[in-house]
């Protein structure tokens, strides 16, 4: 058996859960094992991604001892869609501060 660590995030509430499984574990085996997927039924393991240490990985792949199994939520808004927004925003507030000649 080998040990490692499955971790689920939300805004409201963090989780970090130790599970022992056997060797030749997969990362759905780590995350079944773990409970998480009863304690936060909106994980749906066909749309979530997952990764080990930050670093995208399949369901299927296997564990190493001390590895730490994530399960990532889908983002809310497009990070570039989102960064244009704010410098647009930005310019009209500023061009709002500008005095007039």
């Amino acid at each position: 058996m080998i040990t490692v660590e499955v971790a689920y995030a939300r805004p409201d509430k963090q989780v970090i859960l130790k599970v022992s499984v056997p060797e030749n574990a997969t990362l759905e085996v780590a995350m079944r094992a773990s409970g998480i997927l009863e304690q936060f039924p909106e994980i749906d393991l066909d749309q979530n991604k997952v990764g080990i240490f930050g670093k995208l990985a399949k369901r299927d792949g296997p564990l190493r001892p001390g590895d730490r199994v994530e399960i990532y939520r889908p983002l809310v808004a497009d990070p570039k869609q989102a960064r244009r927004e704010r410098a647009i925003q930005a310019r009209q507030t500023r061009s709002a501060d500008t005095p007039s000649p």
